[in-house]
């Protein structure tokens, strides 16, 4: 690299290192200052801020991936995640920030009753905090360290008697960190190099994270951004110009089809947006991508997606972040993905010998190879800030989040509260956070070094949380949703995921089954175990007035004028027009960039196209007045009666 790419990262690591010193005093106060940002943050902000997390760094890898393997149709699987994303906004992030819980885990004894409420919360908090979180991590880690190759070669910079014992580690554990094949001759270097790369990151990320909490963490995602957004627009920009636009990228899919590297598929199904014309829309695959938006554990914004929308200052701001973010992650990173992706496909055709895991992992790699190929010095060092900037962006909410389970609902609620019978300082408990921040990168480090590539991990941690997502809405909306209905969809996906794994070849169906079993579980848990305790159930009432079906309950606490099921319905309305002006801006703009063909229902590209985005234009005044508006009886207080439950004990 030029001393302007150097110079352009160093600039970010000062940013960010000296955001963690800015906000250090305010974070160490307790821990709604340190993981909610004192509850205090814009919409705007905390949008763009689960944006940077989801703009990762191995989402690009992802995304090239994708496409030559299964087509644009296959990024389906991911833009589907737009309907949950608006659910939280419009339904549910009013329902988050009234429930005044630091994490997810901690709701589970505001929502159940009882020793069982306890027991899920810790279950949950190392299931999802350690397990689940470290996976991820681990997959980004992964990530990082194919990005870094190319560009910072530590053997060549570093003087042999500092190199020599990173050099001495790879090779005595056997830590191979790099796609090059085990019998070339620098796998050891190029493995060396990789570690002490993403040491070097997660030592500057956990720094400012643990430092700063999670204000450190949404300035430093803004920043990031701002700079994947410019850096990519114009690698998109370049790659594009290379393939010689729309025209030059479909001659050049031609040739390569022609040619047979593509496994006999034809260029209109690799630069479809429907099924109709996919090489690959199965049954079971167009069921996953019907499906998955709800399935899946993120469905309600369990997470770091809660956290943010818990951190916002009103109930307004926490809707606005949820579009902010809608946006932002699903039409505008994807409009600048799809001719990257495609342009790096027709620049880099694939070898003809590689199929399934290897093509995959062969064409994540491309988007390194085109960065380090293609990219002039300015740029190169804008795009190599951008990438380390999303990692960092993605690591340091996985570590913030991943600390929150185990400050409060694992040191705090079940050690000192439960088992010690004390009541931990606040000061305490965010050292505790802090010191967990590098257990938990320890664990993702161990993780990373069993996988091969991105997708493997991606499917995996997709498997752990399949069919979780039912219930896990339905406990707001639903008043008869108990404890054990949670712990049976958490037990059948930790007992079949591994079996599934082995057993079920097609990832589609094997999410569909997980998914079924899951929600059997669930179900079966509801009906035979019966209701949460009245006192619960009033307490919980009270305090969050949810939409949906809680006309009983409601009635009990004396609230004649419940609305919830037309509140509900008026919410899923704006999540229906948002979700729809989306994707038809998507389809509409996307096809556009990369002359998608259109279906065959309308059998002409223009009108196609423009049908597209005068609807999904059309629907933005719909959305917006659906989902902001707020009846006065939701507003209303209810008079808090009666004690308030106490938390579940062992």
């Amino acid at each position: 690299m030029a001393g302007l790419d150097i110079a352009i990262i160093a600039a970010f690591i000062i940013y960010s290192v000296a955001s963690g010193f800015r906000n250090k005093e305010a974070a160490s106060k307790d821990l709604q200052e340190y993981f909610l940002a004192g509850r205090s943050l814009p919409g705007w902000k905390a949008g763009l801020s689960m944006a940077a997390t989801q703009f990762a760094a191995d989402t690009p890898l992802l995304v090239t991936g994708i496409i030559a393997v299964s087509g644009i149709f296959g990024l389906w699987q991911m833009w589907i995640y737009a309907l949950s994303f608006l659910m939280m906004g419009f339904v549910l992030s009013s329902h988050w920030r009234r429930a005044g819980v630091i994490t997810d885990a901690e709701l589970t004894e505001v929502r159940y009753g009882g020793g069982r409420a306890l027991a899920l919360r810790g279950f949950k908090a190392f299931y999802f905090g350690t397990i689940f979180n470290c996976v991820v991590l681990a997959w980004v880690f992964f990530a990082a360290s194919r990005i870094a190759e190319p560009f910072l070669l530590w053997n060549a910079w570093l003087p042999a008697g500092a190199f020599e014992p990173f050099l001495h580690l790879v090779q005595a554990l056997g830590l191979k960190l790099t796609s090059a094949p085990l019998d070339s001759v620098n796998v050891w270097v190029l493995s060396a190099n990789n570690l002490i790369s993403v040491l070097s990151i997660l030592t500057v990320t956990t720094f400012y994270s643990a430092t700063g909490g999670l204000r450190s963490v949404v300035d430093t995602d803004v920043v990031q951004v701002f700079i994947m957004f410019g850096a990519t627009f114009l690698f998109a920009a370049i790659v594009f110009v290379k393939a010689g636009g729309i025209s030059g990228i479909h001659e050049k899919m031609q040739a390569i089809y022609l040619a047979g590297t593509l496994g006999g598929i034809k260029p209109s199904e690799i630069l479809a947006f429907t099924p109709d014309r996919s090489y690959n829309a199965t049954f079971p695959l167009l069921a996953l991508f019907a499906l998955q938006w709800i399935i899946q554990l993120n469905s309600d914004g369990t997470g770091y997606l809660a956290q943010r929308s818990m951190a916002c200052k009103n109930e307004k701001q926490a809707k606005v972040a949820a579009i902010v973010f809608t946006g932002t992650q699903v039409l505008m990173r994807s409009l600048l993905w799809l001719p990257l992706g495609v342009g790096l496909l027709v620049l880099y055709p694939p070898v003809a010998a590689l199929t399934g895991e290897l093509l995959q992992a062969d064409r994540e790699g491309v988007y390194i190879r085109g960065m380090a190929e293609l990219l002039p010095v300015g740029i190169k060092g804008l795009m190599i800030t951008g990438m380390l900037a999303a990692l960092a962006s993605t690591v340091d909410t996985h570590i913030n989040w991943g600390s929150s389970y185990w400050a409060n609902d694992i040191f705090k609620r079940i050690i000192c509260q439960a088992w010690l019978k004390k009541e931990p300082g606040g000061k305490a408990l965010v050292w505790v956070a802090r010191g967990s921040n590098l257990m938990l990168v320890l664990i993702a480090l161990v993780i990373m070094t069993r996988l091969s590539s991105i997708n493997q991990a991606w499917q995996a941690s997709l498997l752990l949380g399949a069919g979780m997502g039912p219930i896990l809405v339905m406990r707001w909306l639903w008043w008869r949703v108990n404890a054990w209905s949670e712990i049976a969809a958490i037990g059948v996906s930790a007992i079949a995921a591994l079996p599934l794994l082995l057993w079920v070849q097609d990832s589609a169906l094997r999410l569909l089954i997980m998914a079924a079993l899951s929600s059997a579980a669930s179900l079966a848990a509801i009906f035979y175990f019966g209701s949460e305790d009245k006192k619960h159930l009033h307490h919980f009432y009270r305090l969050v007035r949810p939409k949906g079906f809680w006309g009983p309950v409601a009635r009990e606490c004396g609230d004649s004028g419940y609305a919830g099921p037309r509140q509900l319905l008026v919410a899923l309305g704006a999540v229906a027009a948002a979700g729809v002006s989306v994707f038809c801006l998507l389809i509409g703009l996307g096809s556009a960039l990369v002359g998608s063909p259109p279906p065959a229902i309308c059998p002409w590209p223009s009108v196609w196209i423009g049908l597209n985005i005068i609807l999904g234009l059309a629907l933005c005044p719909v959305w917006a007045r659906l989902g902001f508006q707020r009846s006065a009886h939701e507003a209303a207080p209810l008079p808090i009666a009666g004690e308030v439950p106490e938390m579940g004990t062992y």
